[in-house]
């Protein structure tokens, strides 16, 4: 199989930027615009399927949780149908009266496609360290 290009790699490092700035600023819509439109994202709230699921729970996040997604450590590896990706999470919250502190740490585990809007996850599932 052959690697991933220079330029697909700069296109998925910027989807899980656009992922991160989507769901702390409470827009729902272009966080589920990371997703293909039948993706799916598991983690300790749930599982959700499909872009109305998804952006349901992107905006119902941020409006709970005042947050910054923390990521890092990215490796991406080409795979038959596209590429896998796994990062590390740190999510902060961020606290009105002071410094933000860190909620918990995770780590990110992603299947990906080329579309033809460019690299959208497939699925993601995210696992708490504790």
């Amino acid at each position: 199989m052959p690697a991933l290009s220079v330029e697909d790699q700069l296109a998925i490092q910027q989807l899980y930027a656009q992922y991160n700035h989507a769901i702390d600023s409470g827009k729902g819509d272009a966080w589920a615009a990371c997703f293909t439109p039948e993706g799916t994202f598991s983690s300790a709230s749930g599982n959700f399927a499909g872009r109305e699921q998804l952006a349901g729970f992107a905006t119902a996040f941020a409006q709970r949780l005042k947050a910054r997604h923390w990521t890092n450590n990215l490796v991406i590896t080409a795979s038959g149908g596209g590429a896998t990706g796994s990062c590390y999470l740190m999510l902060l919250r961020l606290n009105a009266e002071g410094p933000a502190s860190i909620l918990t740490t995770a780590i990110y585990s992603d299947a990906l496609v080329k579309t033809s809007d460019g690299w959208k996850f497939t699925s993601r599932s995210v696992a708490g360290d504790a």
